[in-house]
C-alpha cells in the first residue's frame, strides 16, 4: 500500500509539472522549424529566423510584438495586421489557432529573400491553410519582414431588397391541451449510397431529400453489419452534410469508418432522422467559377457570393462528384476561412483524391451558411 502511494503521488506530481510547462512554455509545432530552433535564431540574423520569430509570435497571439517586428508596418495600422490574421466579422478565423507552419525559402540575395510560409490554422470543423509569401530585407544586422495584408473589402451603404420563404413553428406548449398531438416531423429519404473502400477506412457516402413541403434538420446514422448479422460499427453523418435541407433539396453525406474494411461487412443499415425546425431562405449564395482541376492539381474552385444583405460568418461548402455513369465517387467539403460580406466573392477549393478527379463526369456544389444574427 505504501509504495502504491508513493507510485500514485509521483505521477501526481509529473502531471502537475507537465501541465505547469505546457502554461508556461506552449508547443507550437511548426514543420519547417522547431521552435528550439527559432529560440536558437532569437537576434533575426538570417531570413529564416526573421520569419520564424514572426510566426512564433502569431502563434502565440503576441499581435503588438509580431507588429512591432515588419518592415513594413507604417503601411498599415496593428489592428489591420491582427484582423488580416485573426478575421472579421466572427469568421471561421476569429476561433482558430495557428497549429504549425512550413517555410521554404524561394530565393535570397546579400540583402532581400523571399520566403514561402504555410500557415496551418485548427479550428473546431478542421484545419485549413493560409499560404503567404513574404519578402524579407535586411535592416543593419538584422532581418525584417514585410507582411502582405490582404484588405477585406468595404461594403458601402446601401438597400438590399430580399424576397424569399420563411418557415415559423409553433409547438405545443406545456399548457396547451393538445394531448399528446404536436408537429410531425418531415418525411426524408435516402435516394442514393455507395460504399467503398479507401485508405484503410470504409466510407458511406449517398444523398438525403427532403420530401416534405416543410424544412427539416437531418443527420444519417450507419451500421455496419457482419456476417453474423451482428454490428459492427455504427457511426452518424457529423459535417460532411447540410443539416438544414428545405422542401424538396438534396443533400449529399459521407460517414468514415477507420480500421473497416468493406470485405469485413455482409450489409449496411441506413437510418435517416429528422426534426422540424424554422428556417428560411435567406441568405442566398450564389456559387460561381467553378472549375475542376485534374491532377496534380485535383480540386474544385469557385466563388462564393452572398446575395443578400446580412453577413454569413462561416460558410460550409460540399461537393459532390459523380462518374460518367451518374454514380456518386467522392463528397468532400470545406470552410472558407473568411466571412461572407454582402455580394463580395469569397473563393473556395475543395481537393479531391487523384485516383477519384480522373473518374468524374460531373459534380455539384451546394452551400450552408451560419449566421451569429438569427441568434440575437
Amino acid at each position: 500500500m505504501n509504495r502504491g502511494f508513493w507510485l500514485a503521488l509521483l505521477i501526481a506530481l509529473a502531471t502537475v509539472a507537465l501541465v505547469v510547462a505546457g502554461t508556461l512554455w506552449p508547443n507550437i509545432s511548426a514543420t519547417g522549424t522547431a521552435d528550439a530552433q527559432a529560440k536558437l535564431l532569437g537576434a533575426a540574423t538570417s531570413p529564416t529566423g526573421a520569419v520564424n520569430n514572426l510566426l512564433q509570435q502569431i502563434a502565440r497571439h503576441n499581435w503588438s510584438s509580431a507588429y512591432a517586428t515588419l518592415a513594413n508596418k507604417s503601411e498599415f495600422s496593428e489592428s489591420d495586421f491582427t484582423r488580416d490574421l485573426t478575421g472579421n466579422y466572427g469568421s471561421l478565423r476569429t476561433y482558430a489557432a495557428l497549429d504549425g507552419y512550413d517555410v521554404h525559402p524561394l530565393r535570397a540575395s546579400s540583402d532581400e529573400a523571399e520566403i514561402r510560409a504555410t500557415l496551418h490554422w485548427a479550428s473546431v470543423v478542421g484545419t485549413f491553410d493560409d499560404l503567404r509569401d513574404l519578402h524579407v530585407v535586411r535592416s543593419g544586422d538584422r532581418w525584417q519582414v514585410q507582411w502582405p495584408v490582404v484588405k477585406e473589402t468595404r461594403v458601402p451603404p446601401q438597400v438590399i431588397p430580399v424576397n424569399y420563404l420563411r418557415w415559423d413553428v409553433i409547438y405545443r406548449g406545456a399548457e396547451d391541451d393538445w394531448g399528446a398531438q404536436d408537429v410531425e416531423a418531415p418525411h426524408v429519404r435516402i435516394v442514393a449510397m455507395h460504399p467503398v473502400d479507401r485508405a484503410g477506412q470504409v466510407v458511406i457516402m449517398g444523398e438525403i431529400l427532403n420530401e416534405d413541403v416543410v424544412p427539416a434538420f437531418v443527420t444519417v446514422k450507419a451500421t455496419l453489419l457482419g456476417s453474423n448479422g451482428n454490428a459492427i460499427a455504427s457511426e452518424d453523418s457529423f459535417d460532411k452534410i447540410s443539416h438544414i435541407l428545405l422542401p424538396k433539396q438534396v443533400s449529399p453525406f459521407r460517414i468514415d469508418f477507420r480500421d473497416v474494411r468493406l470485405s469485413q461487412i455482409d450489409s449496411v443499415r441506413m437510418q435517416p432522422f429528422s426534426t422540424l425546425v424554422p428556417a428560411s431562405a435567406d441568405p442566398v449564395i450564389g456559387i460561381e467559377s467553378q472549375t475542376l482541376h485534374p491532377v496534380p492539381d485535383s480540386s474544385l474552385t469557385g466563388q462564393l457570393v452572398n446575395q443578400s444583405g446580412q453577413i454569413v460568418n462561416v460558410a460550409h461548402v460540399i461537393g459532390t462528384f459523380y462518374d460518367h455513369s451518374g454514380q456518386i465517387i467522392w463528397v468532400a467539403d470545406e470552410y472558407p476561412s473568411r466571412a461572407l460580406l454582402p455580394e463580395t466573392p469569397v473563393p473556395f477549393e475543395i481537393s479531391v483524391p487523384a485516383d477519384v478527379s480522373s473518374k468524374v463526369g460531373s459534380y455539384r456544389v451546394i452551400a450552408s451558411t451560419f449566421s451569429s444574427s438569427r441568434f440575437q
